[in-house]
């Protein structure tokens, strides 16, 4: 069961990021599935797929349309701010 539901969380995820230009509210409806699946069947997400939404709203994290990205490069830090619910989100990079 945990390997289908990756790769259902992995295909969601591409048909989110496919869908968010004609249709954002569908794409962000993709990636409340994706999480109900990760959830249900108890499956980490991978890290690259977890930076890409948020998980206040629920929003697919596209910079410049719905986060603005900046970086910190005195104290090592990636801050990405939903636009959507306002959080923000740091994460620290090499």
């Amino acid at each position: 069961y945990i390997k289908i539901a990756k790769e259902r969380i992995q295909i969601l995820f591409d048909l989110a990021e496919k869908e968010f230009k004609k249709h954002p509210e569908r794409s962000k409806r993709y990636v409340e599935l994706a999480r109900k699946i990760g959830l249900r069947y108890n499956v980490r997400m991978p890290k690259e797929v977890k930076r890409k939404f948020c998980k206040n709203c629920n929003s697919l994290l596209m910079p410049g349309v719905t986060s603005r990205v900046r970086i910190d490069s005195k104290r090592k830090i990636l801050s990405i701010k939903c636009l959507k619910c306002e959080k923000i989100y740091r994460y620290r990079y090499k």
